[in-house]
């Protein structure tokens, strides 16, 4: 018995300490899998859906009453700005442009003449006073020596005093400019006129009713012959270089940055536009308690029509470098189960 055990002993010891044996020990895989713990960005997708609205919409009307004499434009017609859309009837106001252009001629004409008459009035009454200055006092030595009598000083005197106080006058005409009162007055009216002309000249322009930007026109209602009041609206330029407006959720909005770069898909259109995102309203709307995100397409093409539904995704983040594990490595419980294991535990199971 004590040589059949020692002879399977040695058979056993052999059998597993052979090369082989030792190959495949090797081989056996762990039980646990090891993964790496690493920091990142968390982010989320976060999904924008709106309606596309145009840049502006612009109504047009006159400033001025009046009969329309052209309508250069149909609907739909694309427009650029400073075209002319609608004319209005200018007869009357390029008559009284004509009369305001009269009256400046005579105005200018008026200050000439007026100018040259006041410096020769004023030439001849500076020489007039010293004239009479010069007489007087040569009648006053001949008066000293008894050559004339008290009478022909006194004459001579009066002249004198005349003819300064007529110096004196056109003296005190002087304005603060150093214009003489009479010129300054047909300086004015000149002035006045030219203002006037100007008034009428704008007058004018603003009967020529013109695109204010590039658009298109969504709305025509008027025609030739036509007399429209101030402030009808005729026109409507609508420019689709478009816009999307999308409501967020509070933990959206805090995600999103001005200045991110979107795709916008527009299905109806089977197209997508590059944009970004160029306004983030500072407040919740009170009502739906959603902010306002607004998204400018870089590229849009005439096919893009405002109340278009467009969407876009963007990546926002949520939390930065935190710690990422894999998925199959965490074990979730309810918070009941945990419970009812941690007191298992703690008091034996026929306890319960």
């Amino acid at each position: 018995m004590v040589a059949a055990v020692f002879t399977g002993g040695l058979f056993f010891w052999k059998s597993h300490s052979s090369p082989g044996n030792a190959t495949k020990a090797g081989a056996v895989k762990p039980l646990v899998a090891v993964e790496t713990v690493r920091r990142q960005d968390m982010l989320s997708r976060i999904v924008l859906s709106g309606q596309t609205v145009a840049a502006a919409q612009v109504d047009i009307a006159p400033k001025y009453a009046g009969h329309i004499t052209r309508v250069a434009v149909a609907l739909g017609q694309q427009v650029t700005a400073g075209q002319i859309l609608v004319a209005q009837d200018l007869a009357d106001i390029e008559l009284a442009i004509a009369q305001t252009t009269a009256a400046i001629r005579q105005a200018g004409a008026d200050s000439i003449e007026i100018k040259a008459a006041f410096a020769a009035d004023y030439q001849k009454a500076e020489a007039d006073y010293e004239r009479n200055l010069a007489n007087y006092r040569r009648y006053e030595a001949l008066y000293n020596m008894g050559a004339i009598s008290r009478e022909t000083l006194d004459t001579a005197k009066q002249q004198m005093v005349n003819a300064k106080a007529a110096l004196d006058v056109l003296k005190e005409q002087s304005m603060p400019s150093g214009v003489p009162a009479v010129l300054e007055s047909k300086q004015a009216a000149l002035a006045k006129a030219r203002y006037g002309l100007e008034a009428l000249e704008k007058q004018r322009e603003d009967r020529l009713l013109r695109a204010p930007r590039d658009g298109i026109i969504g709305y025509r209602q008027v025609e030739e012959g036509a007399f429209v009041q101030a402030g009808q609206k005729l026109l409507t330029v609508v420019d689709n270089s478009s816009y999307v407006d999308c409501l967020v959720s509070e933990q959206n909005a805090a995600q999103i940055r001005s200045g991110m770069q979107v795709m916008v898909a527009i299905d109806s259109l089977g197209k997508e536009y590059p944009g970004s995102i160029i306004y983030i309203s500072p407040a919740a709307d009170a009502q739906t308690r959603l902010f306002t995100v607004r998204l400018a397409l870089t590229s849009a093409d005439a096919d893009v029509k405002s109340g278009m539904f467009a969407h876009a995704g963007i990546a926002g983040l949520l939390r930065e470098q935190t710690l990422f594990v894999a998925k199959t490595a965490v074990t979730e419980k309810t918070a009941s189960s945990m419970y009812l294991s941690l007191m298992t535990k703690i008091r034996p199971s026929s306890a319960w």
